[in-house]
């Protein structure tokens, strides 16, 4: 059964860290792109970062660059995502997917609009004072 389990959000006061982590089961983990999306209440799902199957590309949003590191450990069958210096505007349910399309979803201009189509549950992260 094909799975995607987002874990370890929390609360967080402004300039601090969190590590998430999207563990998959019940598909060839290192044949597909991986991406971190976030929702903040009352707004749009964005799309935050992206690592290729291979963990050799990753892609991130402008409001993230320099803060977020995405890595994947492809013998784990797991995905992270390291925040640091976060901001109260960082503040939404994270969710991990990926596209139903094998080696693709990551690259350059692929990473702006391509369709991620399998989804875990989400973690809330809350960064506030």
């Amino acid at each position: 059964q094909l799975q995607l389990v987002a874990s370890g959000g929390g609360l967080v006061q402004p300039g601090g860290s969190l590590r998430l982590s999207c563990a998959a089961s019940g598909f060839t983990f290192n044949y597909y792109d991986i991406g971190w999306f976030r929702q903040a209440p009352g707004k749009e799902r964005e799309r935050v970062s992206c690592v290729s199957h291979d963990g050799g590309s990753t892609n991130y949003a402008d409001s993230v660059k320099g803060r977020f590191t995405i890595s994947r450990d492809n013998a784990e069958n797991t995905v992270y995502l390291q925040m640091n210096s976060l901001k109260p505007e960082d503040t939404g349910i994270y969710y991990c997917a990926f596209p139903k399309i094998v080696w693709k979803g990551c690259s350059g201009a692929e990473w702006k609009d391509f369709e991620y189509d399998y989804w875990g549950q989400g973690t809330q992260v809350t960064v506030s004072s």
